[in-house]
């Protein structure tokens, strides 16, 4: 472990780098995303014309004593994503995004998740209180339902469970109500599977947030925000070494920094458009983009108070409201808010900016008020109870620097000066123990625990941010930025990871395995 003295001076002197091939000059002003943009090779429509269209919810095969069964399988299929154009895509169920499950807390999901692409899969619950064999280790493999013999898989980890054609995840979601969403988690390969389409949400309520007066139903809207290319013939462009369905290998090293896409998608829609009520809507935001970091506003600004109040994030809602003019998301972080498109005149269009965006990554999507209705919503000023850990609760203090580096012969990313090791485990926090965890980056990292949700610390050794509260799963750090967190390993034991959420630095070795015993 590094010493805190040795930290803090490498997160001082970290954000002057020379991130060689990686299309950044000296990073005296830090980017405002890690990636290199990738540019359609088709016109692109004009925004605001196309519908949003709310990924289905997706109903039980079967609902026993014990727990709701479900059954996804990933397949080819085309979607039309930019108008008139047929895109082919990797879907759960053949959508983009996939469908939605909605369950109850403690209430088991079981899902039958079925491989019918020709690659093996891994599935993940992103923010999921998970047993290890069902959490998506990067080599616990889904092989194809065809065309794959078992025991040609390519991986040497002898502790994988390597299952053929379909694998049954059990999640007993004994956690609070949140948003969570589940996506690809293939070693070496998660980048381009969830740039295809492998990626859906998967809600969990409960009654304390049943019982309070928050917008629900068609005022409940989950945004799914990516970001993607075309080539001109309609495909994804995604930057491989090689663009056959059969092998799909990672990014190239010219784009190790990160994919940045020219289309905004919503929901698997560019740019759309939504006619809402005048009144509150809850927005569940999640940004599902391999690299790009978002920071929304509202165009106009409401003409009175604040255009976000945020009620929840990663892990559930917060103790109580807080108000933002704009929100930050970096890849895989979620934010709930709700906006009161009362303060707006009936007609106004009210626009979702991106403001670290340019040309056609500056809009997002855009709500038309469009009526006048009864509200009879409320933002209580006391939304939940979450415990609050306490620095001097914790048992053992870990270092981890996110860093660029060599990998052999090609670059990559490192946590603790190494990629990743199948049978290296860099850390084993005992069960029930509480511990803080310091990160330190280079460039942008948006760093995620699977397991355990966290609370910050710190950020650049002054208290968390405004956009730190609650309960997360992943932090942002930026070039040169140190983040402590603190949380209590408790659940389950056994080997999860913990990564970079830029996919393309995850799947350049910017990930590590922790063990709880």
């Amino acid at each position: 472990m590094m010493h805190r003295r040795r930290f803090l001076g490498l997160a001082g002197g970290a954000g002057v780098v020379l991130a060689a091939g990686l299309g950044y000059p000296q990073l005296l002003t830090p980017p405002t995303s890690a990636g290199t943009l990738v540019r359609s090779g088709l016109r692109l429509p004009a925004p605001f014309q196309v519908p949003l269209s709310i990924p289905r919810v997706l109903e039980p095969v079967v609902r026993d004593a014990d727990a709701d069964r479900y059954e996804i399988t990933a397949r080819q299929a085309e979607a039309e994503i930019l108008p008139g154009v047929r895109t082919p895509i990797w879907g759960y169920e053949g959508t983009f995004p996939g469908p939605t499950i909605e369950s109850r807390r403690r209430r088991t999901t079981v899902v039958r998740h079925r491989n019918d692409l020709p690659v093996p899969t891994v599935v993940h619950l992103h923010g999921g209180r998970t047993p290890p064999e069902s959490d998506g280790y990067p080599t616990d493999l889904v092989l194809p339902a065809r065309g794959w013999r078992a025991g040609h898989h390519g991986m040497h980890d002898p502790d994988a469970v390597i299952t053929q054609g379909s694998r049954d995840y059990t999640f007993p979601l004994e956690q609070r109500a949140a948003l969570l969403w589940y996506h690809d988690h293939r070693m070496d390969f998660t980048g381009p599977a969830v740039y295809r389409g492998l990626a859906g949400l998967h809600i969990v309520r409960d009654d304390e947030e049943d019982a309070l007066p928050l917008p629900r139903g068609d005022r409940e809207l989950p945004l799914v925000i990516t970001d993607r290319s075309f080539a001109a013939d309609g495909t994804f462009s995604y930057p491989s070494l090689d663009r056959s369905l059969t092998r799909v290998p990672g990014v190239t090293e010219a784009y190790a920094a990160g994919v940045l896409g020219d289309v905004v998608l919503v929901n698997g829609a560019p740019w759309p458009v939504h006619e809402v009520s005048a009144t509150r809507h809850r927005l569940r935001v999640l940004n599902a983009s391999n690299a790009r970091r978002y920071e929304l506003a509202l165009d106009p600004p409401p003409p009175a108070g604040a255009a976000f109040v945020q009620i929840g994030s990663d892990g559930g809602l917060l103790v109580a409201p807080r108000e933002h003019r704009t929100i930050t998301l970096a890849p895989a972080e979620r934010y709930d808010v709700v906006v009161d498109f009362g303060a707006y005149p009936v007609g106004t269009e009210v626009t979702v900016v991106n403001l670290l965006g340019a040309g056609s990554t500056r809009d997002v999507m855009r709500f038309r008020v469009a009526r006048a209705e009864r509200d009879d919503t409320a933002i209580p000023p006391r939304l939940s109870e979450v415990e609050q850990l306490a620095r001097g609760q914790a048992v053992v203090t870990r270092d981890f620097a996110f860093t660029s580096g060599r990998i052999g012969n090609r670059h990559g990313w490192l946590i603790g000066g190494r990629a990743f090791e199948i049978g290296h485990a860099a850390a084993r926090p005992r069960l029930g123990d509480v511990e803080i965890w310091r990160f330190v980056t280079d460039l942008h990292h948006p760093v995620h625990l699977h397991l355990v949700n966290f609370q910050v610390l710190s950020r650049g050794g002054r208290p968390p941010g405004p956009l730190d509260g609650g309960l997360k799963d992943t932090v942002d750090l930026g070039p040169g930025e140190a983040v402590e967190v603190i949380t209590r390993f408790d659940g389950y034991r056994g080997r999860y990871v913990f990564h970079c959420h830029n996919a393309e630095h995850e799947d350049m070795g910017m990930m590590a395995t922790f063990e709880t015993v």
